[in-house]
């Protein structure tokens, strides 16, 4: 299996683009690759232990344009044996019955399909109303994001997000290595 951690992102506007470029600078390594939506195969999928997923949600909860395009293989991937974090952009003003459900969709087929999910992200300080994206009343599955409302906090939520997922794929990492 590749050593790197495969990042999938999907962006319309360029915000989901732009997080996941500055995810990458955090990570501060070279073991990840970086693949855009559009050009992703199920094969992609396979090459990877570690997966990180990006997208937004848009209008009433409809995933990112190339997800949605995307999405009927998506549903198909046997994610067994694969670490999976997801990270999602929304409005939670505008559309708060609908806030990063894009996560909450992906982590869904993620689970049925066999995957372990990381990166879980307090719903503490957000005004929203509904979410597809809660693991719980607590926590979404991924890190939530919102750019038309919150940029100003979105670099601290990134960095302490891929500070934590960094510790969890080492955590995984170990024990793997302890079973071997």
């Amino acid at each position: 299996m590749n050593p790197y951690i495969g990042i999938f992102y999907g962006s319309d506007t360029g915000c989901t683009e732009e997080v996941t470029h500055e995810l990458v600078e955090y990570w501060e390594s070279g073991e990840v690759k970086v693949i855009e939506c559009n050009q992703l195969t199920k094969a992609d999928f396979k090459e990877f232990d570690f997966l990180i997923l990006g997208l937004s949600t848009w209008y009433d909860g409809d995933l990112q344009s190339d997800w949605e395009d995307f999405f009927d293989d998506f549903k198909t991937i046997d994610f067994t044996g694969k670490t999976v974090a997801i990270y999602g952009l929304g409005d939670q003003i505008g559309y708060g019955e609908y806030f990063v459900d894009g996560i909450g969709i992906l982590a869904e087929e993620i689970l049925n399909n066999g995957g372990h999910i990381i990166g879980e992200w307090s719903t503490k300080g957000y005004d929203f109303s509904e979410s597809k994206a809660l693991k719980n009343k607590d926590f979404f599955y991924g890190l939530a994001l919102d750019e038309d409302n919150e940029s100003d906090l979105t670099a601290n939520r990134l960095e302490t997000w891929v500070t934590a997922i960094k510790k969890e794929i080492e955590e995984i990492k170990d024990k793997n290595l302890v079973k071997a």
